[in-house]
């Protein structure tokens, strides 16, 4: 992906953590939704409004930082049964593709990274805005959902229920909200 940089339509941004959230969701003992969501995350994201096309973002999760609202189940979360976070302490994403399907809407393929493995993985994405923050920034969000299988990532760890049904369900939802903070260039604030 080629992307011209002095172009004006091409800007970069910080991913804000204290306002951006990763969830999760997952089947428990197939009758209830157990939600999740992750406390640290950052990365950048660059935006080119006359090519979305030329779009394109990373981010980077720390897995020690799932919190279910349950410490006994975050702390089985973090071991080697699931996201094994003294080994792999972050999840990645990697933009490969965008495209926009909408007026404020897109689909963004990219390679989701858990546990070592990597997939590919299309989030709907949609531009929730844009606004002047009162520091004199500029802010931009969005909102982004997809579904994985979590055996596909190596997280395969599980019981079988006298029911027949599972513990944990291997569908897991996402959802993302995430603000980001316009960068300055040294040359711009010059």
């Amino acid at each position: 992906m080629t992307q011209n940089t002095s172009d004006d339509s091409v800007t970069t941004w910080t991913i804000d953590p204290a306002h951006t959230t990763v969830e999760f969701s997952a089947k428990h003992l197939m009758v209830t939704t157990v939600k999740g969501r992750f406390t640290e995350v950052s990365g950048m994201i660059r935006v080119d409004d006359a090519h979305p096309e030329q779009s394109s973002t990373e981010i980077t999760i720390q897995t020690g930082s799932i919190d279910t609202r349950q410490e006994q189940r975050d702390d089985h979360l973090r071991s080697a049964d699931f996201l094994n976070a003294a080994v792999h302490p972050t999840i990645t994403f990697r933009s490969t593709r965008v495209e926009r399907v909408g007026k404020e809407r897109y689909t963004v393929a990219g390679d989701l990274t858990i546990h070592d493995v990597t997939r590919p993985v299309v989030l709907d994405v949609t531009e929730e805005g844009r606004a002047k923050d009162p520091w004199g920034g500029e802010r931009i969000g969005f909102s982004a959902t997809t579904k994985i299988d979590r055996r596909d990532f190596g997280l395969t760890w599980n019981q079988t229920l006298e029911t027949g049904g599972l513990l944990v369900g291997n569908e897991i939802k996402i959802s993302i909200d995430v603000q980001a903070v316009k960068v300055v260039s040294q040359q711009a604030a010059a």
